[in-house]
């Protein structure tokens, strides 16, 4: 695979990474305030900007719009089931893979040729 086509799926990943942390990071520390959990999710989703924007704009140059789409909501999904089993000790249901699993399978027609 050419690196026009890693780069962006590079920089989703790590984009992902950051807005994971910053969305639901704070789950975990549920006695903190919510003005300082707010302030912590602001810096933390900024490197997440710094990481989007140019993977959205080096990507258009190889993939559709649609298509960065429905590889950053696979790419959420899977980072989120990593942090929710790992960070926040919760189990993966089947329900909850069978969901995964049916927007996953959505990405995929968006990759398919006609």
């Amino acid at each position: 695979m050419e690196t026009a086509r890693i780069w962006p799926i590079a920089l989703l990943i790590g984009s992902n990474v950051f807005m994971t942390f910053a969305w639901y990071g704070h789950l975990k520390h549920k006695g903190a305030a919510l003005w300082a959990v707010i302030a912590v999710s602001w810096l933390i989703a900024l490197p997440e900007y710094m990481l989007a924007v140019p993977a959205n704009r080096m990507g258009s140059n190889v993939y559709s719009a649609a298509q960065l789409k429905g590889m950053q909501e696979v790419i959420t999904l899977t980072i989120f089931a990593i942090f929710s089993v790992t960070y926040l000790g919760q189990r993966i249901t089947l329900n909850h893979g069978i969901g995964f699993a049916l927007i996953a399978a959505g990405a995929f027609f968006l990759f398919r040729t006609n």
